[in-house]
């Protein structure tokens, strides 16, 4: 018997994600991550300009959902009070330090934080509670909260250790740009449509409560993982071989969004197609092409044993052409660390040549055909420096 809150899954996709992505033209890969996060109840960070509608996709994400949402712009003089709220006056009269949460982000279920990487030491350390416990700690206080995702945004990436620790409490990184030229005008439309309807229907009917997306988490548990493993076990494997790191904890963290895609999918079995997921961990954007590298080639071989059908995640797909100035970038970091890895470090040259070859893969994958000449003899001369030509 089919489990029905996998109706729940069913109807987030059909009444959220879909209507996301038809209004928001060129950012399915960000509204099928917000989906995935969200049936997870992990958080998800999204790296982009200004402009580039990343608090537009969540302000429609929280309309579609009947529930309580908090929005802030953070900057570096933000104080507790302004998210967590004041301390309850009447309380205080009678010794007991009570905050007055009312409309804050303790009684939120969705939370966006834009400019998340401007939080200073005031806010950090509740910051951190709330993202890693879902817990609202302030004197004595402490409470459960019912928070479901949280999306942080920012147009750069942390340069320090606390905001690193603050950045690594969102599983999932994505980023956001703006759209090519030649989808503009589908954009300009879709965008003028978008800013009518919020007018004139600011009380839509929502298509998923909160309420319905918890019990939608209460779901994860029960889908077997099983067939995937022994694929994700290699994956983490070679991402670790390759260089970017994956700790144990995030290792068993990212098996719930593995899970939640399965779910979306209709399904209570994940396979190795919904390791998807995993292209998203990038702590740099250097990190990317080569995360797609690994990805693509461990679900594509995944996909030969068991044929792909409508019931894989489209996210599952091989990653969309890659950017040529990325992988000449990527190309240029890893002839600068080749010329500081001696050849006694056998295992530093050895995953040097990996992703040498990952990238070689991709680079097949560019649509022009001087650029990809530019980045075969830019590999050419990586291979002749390793002495495999």
């Amino acid at each position: 018997m089919t489990d029905p809150r996998l109706e729940i899954a069913a109807r987030l996709v059909r009444g959220v994600l879909d209507p996301l992505k038809a209004t928001f033209v060129g950012k399915d890969e960000i509204v099928d991550l917000l989906g995935v996060s969200l049936a997870a109840g992990e958080n998800l960070f999204i790296l982009g300009p200004p402009g580039t509608a990343k608090s537009a996709l969540v302000q429609e994400l929280a309309r579609r959902l009947e529930g309580r949402s908090f929005e802030y712009l953070l900057t570096r003089f933000t104080e507790p009070n302004e998210l967590f709220g004041p301390f309850d006056i009447r309380r205080l009269r009678e010794g007991d330090l009570v905050t007055n949460t009312d409309g804050m982000l303790p009684e939120a279920s969705l939370v966006f934080l834009d400019e998340l990487l401007n939080a200073n030491s005031a806010i950090l350390n509740s910051l951190l509670t709330v993202l890693n416990e879902r817990m609202f700690r302030r004197g004595r206080e402490s409470r459960r909260l019912p928070l479901l995702m949280v999306v942080g945004a920012s147009n750069h990436l942390p340069e320090d250790d606390a905001l690193g620790a603050l950045f690594d409490r969102f599983l999932l990184r994505v980023q956001s740009d703006n759209v090519a030229t030649e989808h503009l005008g589908s954009v300009l439309d879709a965008g003028w449509k978008l800013d009518v309807a919020s007018r004139a229907d600011a009380e839509r009917p929502a298509g998923v409560t909160m309420d319905d997306v918890r019990a939608l988490h209460g779901l994860i548990a029960a889908v077997d993982l099983g067939p995937a493993r022994p694929a994700y076990v290699e994956l983490v494997g070679r991402l670790r071989d390759g260089g970017i790191a994956v700790s144990d904890r995030r290792a068993v963290k990212l098996q719930r969004l593995v899970a939640a895609s399965a779910l979306l999918c209709g399904r209570t079995t994940a396979r190795v197609s919904d390791l998807w997921v995993v292209r998203h961990i990038w702590d740099t954007e250097e990190q990317q092409e080569v995360l797609a590298g690994i990805v693509d080639d461990v679900v594509s071989r995944g996909a030969g044993a068991a044929a792909a059908d409508a019931n894989d995640h489209p996210r599952a797909r091989p990653a969309e052409r890659p950017d040529p100035e990325r992988l000449a970038a990527d190309l240029d970091r890893l002839a600068a660390e080749l010329e500081q890895t001696p050849e006694s470090d056998a295992p530093g040259r050895a995953r040097l040549r990996d992703q040498v070859s990952l990238l070689a893969g991709r680079c097949e994958w560019v649509g022009g055909e001087e650029q990809r000449g530019f980045l075969r003899e830019r590999i050419e001369r990586l291979w002749a420096a390793l002495g495999t030509r």
